[in-house]
């Protein structure tokens, strides 16, 4: 069993979510996912905004793979799930999935975000306090 647990997060597909069939356009997915890491993080305590004035650092997209499965449709209840897969000093692995309220699973992804220090935009490690909190989260 990994050390690190699932975190979900719930949302509702709208109207802007979709494309003029009702279906959810794709880039539609990037933002629930971008959501669902965001909570997690606010979860662990983590204010993105404090840390950023804080540290000058932020967490940033580094790479993404992601497989569509099935469509989402317009007023789908889906829930996003993350779950983080590999620690690094300067990033964390993240795999994550978005599924229908019936547990169909409709996308699938691997998220790499590295932690940058923004005024260099270098990759910089993640401090210490927050990697302690992600082996608890």
């Amino acid at each position: 069993m990994s050390e690190f647990q699932p975190f979900t997060w719930p949302v509702r597909v709208y109207w802007e979510d979709t494309d003029a069939g009702g279906v959810v356009y794709h880039a539609s997915y990037l933002r629930f996912m971008e959501r669902a890491r965001t909570e997690w993080l606010r979860r662990l305590g983590v204010d993105q905004l404090a840390f950023k004035q804080a540290t000058g650092l932020a967490f940033m997209v580094h790479r993404m793979e992601i497989d569509f499965l099935r469509p989402a449709l317009l007023d789908d209840e889906l829930t996003v799930a993350v779950e983080v897969k590999e620690r690094r000093s300067a990033s964390i692995l993240f795999a994550q999935s978005i599924s229908r309220a019936d547990g169909v699973v409709l996308i699938q992804a691997q998220v790499r975000a590295a932690c940058v220090d923004l005024a260099r935009m270098l990759p910089a490690r993640i401090p210490e306090d927050i990697i302690g909190r992600i082996g608890r989260g």
